[in-house]
């Protein structure tokens, strides 16, 4: 029989994660050990006993075996919260392909070695009369530091070390001097940090209505039989989703269990916590990337020790490890910031269903328009699925869907059609609130000439420059920045300008239109500090400003209940994306967008802009029909065997040569066929995918370089492999990696793997 060998991470609390030991598996462990296992090994010279955790297994040895170790022992019922962790990182590593070291950083991001906060305080030994004599001589000796020092210490027992050190003036050599001589003693305590800093209040009992009562109900009933499940709550904008998240995080903390409340953006963490945290206080924390490590690792303490019961934040959150989690929420479940871009290329939503799985949780998805893949899967049975249809606070608002062709043709060339400069005009001067957004950033997008059609583009990847403030031109991929040309480069006509516009622009269009305006705007470029959502969010929803403009972070899930108008600038740009997701993301865009108005005690209306009105997505999110969308969109999916129909793997080829990155993607694409029985002859034959139904399970599609084909001069080739078995994908992977062990493609070369893309490369 051969010998099996086992990869071991030793010491997992360190923050060196990516040198795994090797050790022989005795043959008493064969058949037991399993990958994520918590082992015993002997280590270093002395061979020292240590924990370690086993994190993958084969026959290869790479190491002389004659000085090979034997592992000790599987360590029983020591089983933690580590542990769990590890097998998760397994799972992730099998399911969305990386290596064993890039998942377990994924699933401890926090795991580092940060000094807590250390609190000091200078405390006196001695007695009244002792520090009295002392005193005396201090006074003799001209000891100017330590007399005021010990005057101090004459009045109060205990004087904090940073207040001793600052105020008093007084040196650490001298406080040192004290403490050796046996006057005072220095009390040191550690503290873990809370980044939540916000008056406590209480949240205002609100009655649940009889949906949201049976939706809490039923949740509540499966976990109590243990048999708790995965959930989608499709509720209308402002129908109290997060009314009934919030119930069934109360009734799990009652049940002595954690939760896990998901949410898209950074932006939306201030008014989540808000609302989280008048109702749980201190009980309450967050976790995103605005937090410092220190920050960081204490809210992954706080959260083993029991501290805290609630973690509020974006994907990264998802790893909080609190040992007896009860929920994991995922509010606005479709957006595409749950799926990580890079290795591994996670999705939280199957990422919570695992994490849960292990737990023994529930797991809450909603939206107001939720993903293909969760409606289709909880169509089909494996979901369960709640509808909340109306309105608690407001009423759904009206829309007016403007054909911008029509508004050229009339003479019209402003960027706002008539209808919403009209509008605007009266919110004005009723003093009501409007939301205008726009999905673009910076001053303007791309340059071109007109006389000839050149485009001014970045010298390093295949895209635009976008034209920003003071006339520069900058690529949003790799950060080039130049001027502006005074005439095209190509023709030399003077006739060249940026086309669209950008968000700075439409500050400086409303500026001129409405002298005395407040107008707050909020994109990628004014939220680059930190704390700047909150200040720019808190001072609108405060009433300091009219207007606020901004990208899509303006329309997820935000609750201004002074809000009476929204306006949506080009609507049908995302439509305009070589995507298969374009239709579904515009009207998820869309039905956002409209419903931010009128979720206060007063009517709201919606101006949808677009070029194409008769779009299905642009009318079913006018009328706000998640259904109807639904029942188009999926047609088209079953058609060309799309995800959620389908499932789908994107090979991606990053090489610092052109003609290296090419080679490899078409031996791997080759390689692909050759293992599903797919004849190079049948290929050039059949060019759509349609068509390519050589074998029953796999069809793949190219070779060819990525849309934006080069970033910072690494050239970029992708193929897909489409299966309706996700394990067959899985199976493609493998084979890939292997393939590539047994044949490395090169030091300058990457390969990497995103099932079911959430944007097409």
């Amino acid at each position: 029989m051969s010998e099996l060998y086992a990869d071991i991470i030793v010491d997992i609390s360190h923050e060196k994660l990516d040198k795994p030991f090797q050790y022989r598996v005795p043959e008493q462990l064969r058949g037991r050990l399993e990958t994520g296992m918590c082992v015993e090994v002997p280590f270093g010279n002395g061979n020292k006993p240590v924990m370690g955790y086993c994190i993958g297994m084969g026959d290869s040895c790479r190491f002389d075996p004659g000085r090979m170790k034997d592992i000790g022992r599987i360590v029983q019922g020591g089983v933690g919260i580590e542990d769990k962790m590890i097998s998760l990182a397994g799972w992730i590593r099998k399911n969305y392909g990386s290596t064993m070291i890039q998942a377990l950083k994924t699933v401890l991001p926090a795991r580092q070695s940060v000094k807590k906060l250390e609190h000091k305080m200078v405390r006196r030994v001695m007695g009244k009369e002792e520090i009295i004599s002392l005193i005396g001589e201090s006074r003799r000796r001209k000891q100017v530091a330590k007399e005021r020092l010990l005057l101090e210490l004459l009045e109060q027992e205990a004087i904090p070390y940073e207040w001793v050190t600052g105020k008093l003036g007084v040196s650490a050599q001298t406080v040192g001097s004290l403490e050796r001589a046996g006057v005072v003693r220095i009390a040191r305590t550690h503290s873990l940090r809370n980044p939540v800093r916000m008056q406590g209040g209480e949240e205002k009992g609100k009655d649940l209505s009889d949906a949201q009562k049976r939706i809490v109900k039923e949740v509540m009933d499966d976990f109590d039989r243990g048999s708790p499940d995965t959930y989608l709550l499709h509720g209308i904008t402002g129908s109290g989703k997060t009314v009934v998240y919030m119930e069934l995080v109360s009734e799990m903390i009652a049940r002595g269990r954690q939760a896990i409340v998901l949410i898209p953006e950074i932006a939306l963490t201030y008014q989540t916590l808000l609302r989280f945290y008048a109702k749980f206080g201190d009980r309450v924390s967050v976790m995103n990337s605005s937090l410092s490590s220190g920050e960081k690792y204490d809210q992954c303490e706080r959260a083993k020790n029991g501290e805290i019961d609630v973690i509020i934040g974006p994907r990264s959150a998802l790893f909080t490890p609190f040992p007896n989690l009860g929920i994991i929420v995922l509010d606005e479940e479709h957006e595409g910031s749950y799926k990580s871009e890079s290795t591994p290329k996670y999705h939280a939503r199957e990422t919570a269903m695992e994490i849960a799985r292990m737990h023994g949780a529930s797991v809450m998805l909603g939206s107001a328009t939720p993903s293909l893949e969760a409606y289709y899967r909880a169509e089909v049975g494996e979901y369960k699925l709640f509808v909340l249809k109306e309105r608690l606070t407001g009423s759904l608002p009206e829309v007016h869907v403007v054909d911008l062709r029509k508004e050229l043709k009339e003479g019209n060339h402003s960027i706002f059609s008539r209808k919403l400069q009209e509008l605007l005009t009266d919110r004005f001067s009723k003093k009501e609130q409007c939301i205008l957004f726009l999905n673009r950033r910076g001053y303007a997008g791309f340059v071109s000439c007109r006389s000839c059609g050149h485009v001014m583009k970045c010298p390093h990847c295949d895209v635009s420059l976008s034209e920003h403030g003071g006339g520069r031109l900058m690529c949003h991929y790799c950060g080039h920045s130049e001027p502006g040309p005074g005439m095209c480069p190509r023709c030399g006509s003077k006739y060249i300008s940026g086309f669209r516009a950008g968000t700075q622009q439409v500050e400086q269009k409303l500026g001129q239109m409405f002298p005395g305006m407040r107008v707050l705007r909020m994109d990628a470029d004014t939220t680059r500090n930190k704390g700047s959502y909150q200040k720019i969010l808190s001072a609108f929803s405060n009433g300091e400003a009219d207007v606020l403009i901004g990208t899509q972070m303006i329309v997820k899930g935000h609750d201004f209940p002074g809000v009476t108008l929204v306006g949506v600038l080009a609507a049908d740009m995302s439509l305009n994306v070589g995507d298969y997701r374009a239709g579904e993301r515009t009207f998820q865009l869309l039905t956002q967008a409209v419903g931010r108005a009128g979720r206060g005690e007063l009517a709201g209306e919606a101006v949808i802009q677009t070029y194409q009105p008769e779009h299905y997505a642009v009318v079913h999110a006018a009328s706000q029909n998640y259904e109807g969308f639904y029942g188009e969109e999926i047609i088209y999916r079953e058609m060309v065997g799309y995800p959620p129909v389908s499932h789908l793997l994107a090979v991606q080829v990053f090489a610092g040569s052109e003609e290296r990155g090419a080679s490899l993607a078409e031996n791997l694409a080759r390689a692909v066929r050759s293992h599903s029985g797919i004849s190079e002859e049948k290929k050039e034959k059949k060019a759509d995918w349609a068509a390519q139904a050589d074998s029953p399970s796999i069809q793949v599609m190219g070779p060819a370089p990525a849309s934006i084909g080069r970033i910072n001069d690494i050239f970029r080739f992708v193929f897909y492999v489409k299966s309706p078995k996700y394990g067959k994908l899985i199976q493609i992977k493998d084979m890939l990696e292997e393939g590539m062990r047994r044949q490395p493609p090169g030091a300058d070369v990457t390969v990497q793997f995103d099932f079911n893309p959430i944007h097409i490369m």
